[in-house]
């Protein structure tokens, strides 16, 4: 018997959301019944938040998906869900929480939400004592933002955003300030939110803050990581091989699966070539943004001075200030008397405090402060009741320290370190001779005689730079180098030509290179003379035999000579330097010009004892591998080795050789010999295996389970 009323819409939310999102219009009386079923259900879940109530559960999320078709019935819906979870946040029940978080980021991804708003209620969640929930409302404000800046960036948007997240850092809730210090971070590593006014923030508040995890994110924020190298990693593991593919699908067989696949691999590799096209954006450290470096260099070791953490938090406060004072040059004097008491050969990560005393280090800090600081590795480290692998690190630290602040070292302290380079540990001998090559380089006099070692054409030019001086460049260096081919330089044209237009200028060559010049021009100057004299011989005998024509041409050759005469006088003569400064302010030079340059630099720095030019490059940090680096021998060749290995292997079985047989020199049977025969001899018995029927597969095996029988 059929029913008067088969209508089950109102109970069938998902038919009746399928129908609505087809024709809205024709549903609208169901669409109206379900909200106000929603006010009621609301209503009565208000007076007992903390219960779960499935049936709003539902009907919440109906709503949020049809949302978009009735817009003016449906305006106050996002008020209420915001209204419920800013009253009830932390009573809800996770499940029903979520359920509104979930209808409230659906109403946002079809924008019947303001951005703002909905930013400001996730953020003010962030304080729920729900983990999953804090991750998944974190994943969302990242995407959020990201998809808000991702054609141009939104700044009245943006600014509005980062002032609520800067009073969420200071938020008494531990988990709410870290979970926004983590969003601020990975939005400036996303290049979002990658200014200055985020980056001064976390520098002012973040590393600041009296929560220890917000205070460890920052200063890990400042000492940055290796992620990218590892993201260039994974993507060059993760190429696209679209010719492998194309490949893959002409010979495999074709369903519609497959070619779904290929056409996603296709819209990949579009995707990889327009990254590859477009311009590389160049993301470099926040601790460079930093405008009162000073500051937060002081603030910072106030605060460690006072602090109570743990050792590796005291680590990343050292390593901040040690880099914040490398880098912009700060003047901060307590920080080296602190640092020494640090510096004994049995202290915890002792390489990474040697590390941060020579980032610490800068040509402007005086050397009487960095002085006792390799005084104290000398006295700690290197000496002989240490082993030589502290030596060795020892010398490494004062090598890199040095290499910042040359002037920090004595003329005696140098000479003592210069004699371990005949120490019969070579890793104790290496360090102690890159010591000694060092200061060949910087500053050769504090060496003992026989250790400067043999002088370059570098070492010559260079000058020796007291406390305070800058090195000011008023050429490019090695621009000497172009003035071998050419003689002369015009200056009005960027390229050396033969043209007489301009005003041109002799180079005069030191060093016997263009010695030549100046002598072939007096010659030329007195064949010159010898020439006029002559001339005027020949036209004091022959005046009276000559017309008044040939007078004409005769004026007419002592016009030109007198402008010769004229243009001689105008040439400069130049040396050799200012030729080549010159040169670099009237052309540009091209990269084949820069080749030879740097190839005459190169030559300069090496003599006929040394082929390998130093290292004059300071990095921008020092890297712990050059002072952990030293050389370490081997205990022992290759041939001692594999006779430990062979003795380990006497009272043991050989690898993977089992022998099940109980004497094993007794035959083997026919199975166990088929196992070595090579595959021809067996390749008939293969065949026939192939060919068997179903029957005779049935008797073979019947066969073979009655001889198993019997062997019982």
């Amino acid at each position: 018997m059929v029913r008067p009323n088969n209508n089950q819409l109102p109970e069938n939310l998902p038919q009746l959301q399928n129908l609505i999102k087809r024709d809205p219009e024709s549903y609208s009386d169901e669409f109206h019944i379900q909200y106000q079923h929603f006010l009621s259900l609301l209503e009565v879940f208000a007076l007992n938040p903390s219960e779960e109530n499935k049936s709003l559960d539902d009907i919440v999320m109906f709503i949020a998906q049809v949302a978009q078709c009735y817009p003016i019935v449906c305006e106050q819906f996002p008020k209420r869900l915001s209204d419920l979870l800013k009253n009830y946040a932390t009573v809800l029940d996770p499940a029903m929480r979520n359920c509104f978080v979930k209808a409230l980021i659906l109403l946002r991804n079809k924008n019947l939400v303001p951005a703002l708003d909905i930013l400001e209620l996730f953020f003010q969640l962030l304080r729920c004592p729900d983990k999953n929930l804090r991750t998944f409302l974190q994943t969302h404000i990242v995407t959020d933002i990201k998809n808000m800046n991702a054609k141009h960036k939104d700044m009245k948007l943006n600014s509005s955003l980062q002032a609520f997240m800067y009073s969420m850092l200071k938020d008494a809730n531990p988990k709410a300030a870290k979970m926004s210090a983590d969003i601020m971070i990975e939005l400036y590593k996303k290049n979002i939110w990658n200014d200055t006014k985020t980056v001064n923030v976390i520098a002012t508040v973040g590393c600041f803050s009296k929560v220890t995890k917000v205070l460890v994110t920052s200063l890990k924020f400042f000492l940055g990581h290796d992620e990218e190298d590892e993201d260039s990693d994974s993507e060059s593991e993760n190429e696209i091989d679209l010719k492998g593919a194309l490949m893959a699908n002409r010979v495999n067989k074709k369903t519609k699966k497959r070619q779904k696949q290929l056409a996603q691999i296709k819209k990949q590799a579009v995707k990889a070539q327009k990254k590859k096209k477009n311009a590389p954006a160049f993301n470099f450290s926040g601790i460079h943004l930093v405008h009162n470096p000073q500051g937060m260099a002081e603030g910072l070791f106030k605060q460690l001075q006072a602090s109570n953490e743990r050792f590796e938090v005291k680590l990343m406060h050292l390593d901040v200030i040690s880099r914040l004072i490398g880098i912009h040059d700060l003047f901060l004097f307590g920080f080296y008397p602190y640092i020494t008491r640090f510096l004994q050969p049995h202290q915890r990560q002792v390489t990474r405090v040697l590390q941060f005393a020579a980032q610490a280090s800068h040509e402007l800090v005086p050397g009487d402060i960095i002085e006792p600081i390799l005084k104290t590795i000398a006295n700690n480290f290197i000496t002989e009741r240490n082993s030589s692998d502290v030596m060795a690190i020892g010398l490494n630290a004062t090598r890199e320290i040095c290499m910042r602040c040359p002037l920090a070292m004595g003329e005696d302290l140098l000479q003592d370190l210069a004699m371990y380079k005949t120490y019969k540990e070579k890793s104790v001998m290496m360090a102690a001779r890159s010591l000694i090559t060092l200061y060949r380089e910087q500053l050769p006099k504090l060496l003992h005689k026989k250790d400067r070692g043999r002088q370059t054409e570098a070492q010559a030019e260079r000058k020796v730079r007291a406390y305070g001086d800058r090195e000011v460049h008023d050429t490019v260096l090695g621009a000497e180098a172009l003035l071998k081919d050419s003689k002369t330089i015009d200056i009005d044209s960027d390229e050396d030509t033969d043209s007489n237009d301009g005003e041109w200028v002799n180079v005069t060559h030191s060093d016997g290179e263009g010695g030549g010049a100046d002598e072939d021009e007096d010659d030329e100057e007195e064949d010159d003379e010898d020439d006029d004299d002559e001339d005027d011989n020949e036209d004091n005998s022959d005046e009276e035999e000559e017309d008044e024509g040939n007078s004409d041409e005769g004026v007419e050759s002592g016009e030109e000579s007198v402008k010769a005469k004229k243009e001689k006088k105008d040439v400069k003569i130049l040396n050799q330097k200012e030729a080549a400064q010159e040169l670099a302010l009237t052309r540009i030079f091209t990269d084949e010009d820069f080749k030879r340059i740097n190839a005459a630099n190169l030559k300069k720095t090496v003599t006929s004892a040394r082929k390998r030019p130093l290292e004059q490059d300071r990095a921008e940090f020092v890297k712990l591998n050059s002072i952990e680096m030293i050389y370490k021998k081997r205990k022992h060749d290759k041939e001692s080795r594999l006779e430990t290995v062979q003795a380990g292997r006497q009272d043991r079985e050989r690898f993977g050789w089992k022998d099940g047989r109980v004497n094993e020199h007794c035959s083997k049977t026919n199975r166990e010999k088929r196992k070595t025969k090579n595959f021809g001899m067996l390749r008939h018995k293969a065949r026939s295996k192939v060919k068997k029927s179903f029957k005779d597969k049935q008797q073979a095996l019947r066969k073979h389970l009655l001889h198993q029988k019997k062997m019982k």
